[in-house]
C-alpha cells in the first residue's frame, strides 16, 4: 500500500502520453507553449514498466489523459499491456470526444472501462469558438458511441464560466437525464492563457447546484468510482450531475493520485509546480526497485494542501502539459 504522510492511500495514477491535441479550447492551452520533443516523450515500453512498478506498490487506477490521448497512435495496445499486468482494477480515459467515435469498441475490447469526456457547451456556434475547430457534431456521436459500446459511467466534465456558458446550467442536466449520463460541473480553475483567466469568473458550485435545485429534485448518490465529484441522482428520471470544487472546498484531504506528465515527471500536487523526473531513472539503468523507492519518495512529499479555500496560484504549466 501506496501511503503518504496524513494518512491518505495513493492508488490511482494519472497517465499523460502525449501533450497534443486537435483543439485549442482557451482556458486550456497557451499557444505560444512549445509542444514537447518527440524523444521527451515516454515510450509506450516506459510508460508500461512505470505502470507496473506502481501497481506492486498498490495503484489499481489509472486513467489516461493528454493532451489528448487518441492523437497518440498504438493505443489499444497500451491498454492491453496496463490490463495485462492483472492488479489495475479500472482503466479510464479522458477525451475530448473528436475521434472517440471510430475506437471506441477497439479500446474497450483492449480493456478500457469508462470514459471522461471534456465538453463545455451543448451550442454549436459556441463549441467552435471555445475550441477553435467546429467538430462538434463528432463529439456528439462519440458520446452515442460510448454509451452503446457499454463504457460505463459515460462522464462528461463541463467548465462553467460566468457570463460565457453559465446561461447552459440547466440545458446540461437536461443532456444527463435525457441521455443518461455523468454531467461533472468542474469549478473554472486557474490554467491556461494568462488574459483568459480570471478569479471573478468563477462559478462556485453550490451557486450551479442552487440553481438546479430550482427546477430538479436532487438524491445524493453513492457511486463505486469514489472521486472528487460531489454527485446527484435526479429523482424520477435518468442520469447525475456532480460538482467538482477545487476553487471553493478543500478536496485535497482526500486526493488519492500521482500524475505522470508526458515527458516523465512525476506529479504529487496537481496544483504544485513541484515535479520529480522518472524518465531519467527508467533510461538510466535504473532498478525496478530503486524506480520504486522513487516512487515512494514522491508520494511522501505529497503536501496536505496546496491552497487555502478559494485562493490558488496559477500553474506554470499548462493542463496540455501537465495532463487532464
Amino acid at each position: 500500500m501506496l501511503m503518504d504522510n496524513f494518512n491518505r492511500v495513493i492508488n490511482y495514477l494519472r497517465i499523460s502520453i502525449t501533450d497534443r491535441c486537435n483543439l485549442r479550447c482557451k482556458y486550456c492551452t497557451e499557444a505560444f507553449l512549445p509542444s514537447i520533443g518527440h524523444d521527451d516523450v515516454l515510450r509506450y515500453e516506459e510508460v508500461i514498466r512505470l505502470t507496473r512498478i506502481a501497481a506492486s506498490l498498490g495503484v489499481r487506477k489509472v486513467r489516461l489523459t493528454g493532451g489528448e490521448p487518441l492523437r497518440r497512435k498504438s493505443l489499444p495496445f497500451l491498454l492491453r499491456e496496463i490490463d495485462g499486468i492483472g492488479t489495475i482494477d479500472d482503466i479510464s480515459l479522458t477525451t475530448n470526444g473528436v475521434d472517440l467515435a471510430q475506437y471506441v469498441e477497439e479500446l474497450k475490447e483492449a480493456g478500457l472501462k469508462r470514459v471522461n469526456i471534456s465538453l463545455d457547451t451543448l451550442k454549436r456556434d459556441r463549441f467552435a469558438y471555445i475550441t477553435g475547430v467546429d467538430v462538434f457534431d463528432r463529439v456528439m456521436r462519440s458520446i452515442e458511441k460510448a454509451r452503446a459500446a457499454g463504457l460505463d459511467p459515460v462522464k462528461i466534465n463541463t467548465v462553467i464560466i460566468k457570463d460565457f456558458n453559465d446561461d447552459e446550467i440547466l440545458d446540461f442536466v437536461d443532456f444527463a437525464e435525457r441521455f443518461d449520463l455523468e454531467v461533472r460541473f468542474i469549478e473554472f480553475m486557474p490554467f491556461g492563457d494568462e488574459s483568459v483567466w480570471d478569479s471573478s469568473k468563477v462559478l462556485h458550485s453550490a451557486y450551479l447546484e442552487s440553481i438546479i435545485r430550482e427546477k430538479h429534485e436532487l438524491e445524493p448518490s453513492i457511486s463505486p468510482h469514489k472521486g472528487p465529484a460531489k454527485m446527484f441522482l435526479l429523482k424520477g428520471g435518468r442520469g447525475q450531475v456532480g460538482f467538482i470544487s477545487p476553487m471553493s472546498s478543500h478536496i485535497c484531504h482526500e486526493c488519492n493520485r500521482l500524475r505522470l506528465t508526458a515527458d516523465g515527471k512525476l506529479k504529487p500536487c496537481l496544483f504544485s509546480d513541484a515535479e520529480y523526473d522518472v524518465r531519467a531513472l527508467l533510461r538510466g539503468g535504473a532498478t525496478d526497485e530503486e524506480i520504486g523507492a522513487f516512487i515512494r519518495g514522491v508520494v511522501g512529499v505529497k503536501p496536505e494542501r496546496k491552497f487555502e479555500s478559494g485562493t490558488i496560484k496559477k500553474c506554470q504549466r499548462s493542463m496540455r502539459h501537465i495532463g487532464g
